[in-house]
């Protein structure tokens, strides 16, 4: 799952706004008129740079229509967009990360089908389409991807013998970076249709092939004592805090590790620093088949909004001409990634890490995986963040069994009620 940077929350604009719109309604001051538009609102993940990054491309957009944006980043998504929904007040634009919450509001109704110019830019495995009504439809497009399976480790260090940095927390989502690992090796020891068919609920959770992969992971973990088991549980995956950046678990005091399995997003920590990345494969035990396959991530546009002018700025951010102002405004540590298959001109990387993992994504993989947990309905995902929590702090055999009967129980139960549903399917093709 991709995660954004830690950062307090900017509302100004929005508050000015809002404000500037109570004022015209009570006091009819000059210049304030019913014909002005409301500001479209838009909803997001991405918060400190990010977000500023974001916004200041947001307020460039020029549509020659008049209407103005309102971005709110926050790292409380899910819990601000449901209350949104349930108040009959959603933004017109929401940005997120999970295909699993997407295909809800789908099949909820929340959700408006892009229009044909937003929808050819639903490239796979990003934005696969739902089957409605016995129609195909596109309702996500990605804005930003994220390259998982990439290992990161201090230059100088061995790779015969890794040991490994955890950080596990991550407020609300706790656990996420557990549910990673476990995809990771799924994907390169079982291969992309069994990954597929377990992301999207067609495998069982006891299956020797899932059973397989988590004690693989606490294979790779080894011995740990209760200190440093407690030390990962509480530690956020950025690291420590330091005075103007987290320190990243590579240089975390307390954390005598070598090597580190984390997103690309991560590269803002080592920016800098005297960090190499490399694909996880060859550490995951995994088949030879199956090394150029790799687990991404995203961050994907959807209109809650009737408003035409909301398609349109989906449209437009999507757009090459959308994307480059985003990066023209993004530190270099936090410039959004996009792949080739964008239109999008290739940029000169801004520093090896980048141009690494560029290279990777572009040109090296061969097969790209959706992040698994982010296709899983909600409760599933959630379940299955909790479980990597107690697995971690107690890999036992029989703990095992009984975590992964509990999750297979959750899976059936969600599918049982969904199952009625029957003009509505949710995505299987995640992998491409």
């Amino acid at each position: 799952m991709n995660r954004p940077v830690n950062r307090p929350v900017n509302r100004a604009v929005g508050r000015g706004l809002r404000i500037l719109l109570a004022v015209c309604l009570l006091t009819l001051v000059p210049g304030c008129t019913s014909d002005t538009p409301d500001p479209l609102v838009v909803l997001g993940p991405w918060t400190g740079k990010e977000g500023n990054a974001f916004e200041a491309a947001l307020n460039r957009l020029d549509d020659g229509t008049g209407r103005t944006y309102t971005y709110e980043g926050t790292r409380s998504l899910r819990e601000t967009l449901v209350s949104q929904l349930e108040a009959d007040a959603p933004p017109d634009v929401a940005i997120l990360n999970s295909i699993g919450e997407l295909t809800e509001y789908a099949r909820r109704d929340k959700l408006k089908p892009l229009v044909e110019e937003a929808a050819e830019r639903a490239y796979a495995p990003w934005a696969p389409t739902l089957l409605v009504d016995n129609k195909r439809r596109t309702y996500w497009v990605p804005l930003k991807v994220d390259l998982k399976s990439l290992v990161w480790s201090k230059e100088g260090t061995s790779s015969d013998d890794p040991t490994w940095c955890i950080g596990l927390a991550s407020q609300a989502t706790s656990g996420w970076p557990g549910t990673d690992w476990i995809e990771d090796i799924l994907l390169h020891q079982a291969g992309p249709d069994v990954y597929e068919k377990w992301a999207t609920s067609r495998l069982s959770w006891r299956d020797p092939a899932v059973r397989r992969a988590w004690t693989t992971w606490a294979e790779l973990l080894g011995d740990r004592s209760p200190k440093s088991i407690e030390r990962s549980l509480t530690t956020s995956y950025e690291g420590t805090p330091g005075p103007d950046e987290p320190l990243g678990l590579l240089a975390s005091p307390g954390f005598d590790c070598t090597h580190e399995h984390q997103s690309a997003f991560i590269r803002y920590v080592y920016a800098g620093d005297d960090v190499r990345v490399e694909p996880s494969a060859r550490f995951l035990g995994g088949s030879a088949e199956y090394r150029d396959a790799y687990e991404v991530a995203g961050d994907m546009a959807a209109v809650f909004s009737d408003d035409p002018a909301a398609q349109e700025l989906v449209e437009r951010l999507s757009s090459p001409a959308g994307r480059e102002r985003w990066q023209a405004e993004a530190d270099p540590a936090v410039r959004p990634l996009f792949p080739n298959t964008t239109g999008l001109p290739a940029t000169e990387s801004a520093n090896p890490i980048e141009q690494e993992i560029d290279g990777l994504l572009n040109s090296r993989a061969r097969t790209l995986c959706f992040d698994a947990s982010d296709v899983m309905p909600p409760e599933l995902r959630d379940a299955f963040h909790r479980a990597v929590l107690e697995f971690f702090r107690d890999p036992a055999e029989k703990h095992l069994a009984s975590l992964l009967r509990q999750l297979e129980t959750v899976r059936a139960q969600v599918d049982e009620e969904s199952a009625d549903d029957r003009s509505f399917r949710p995505p299987e093709d995640i992998c491409a």
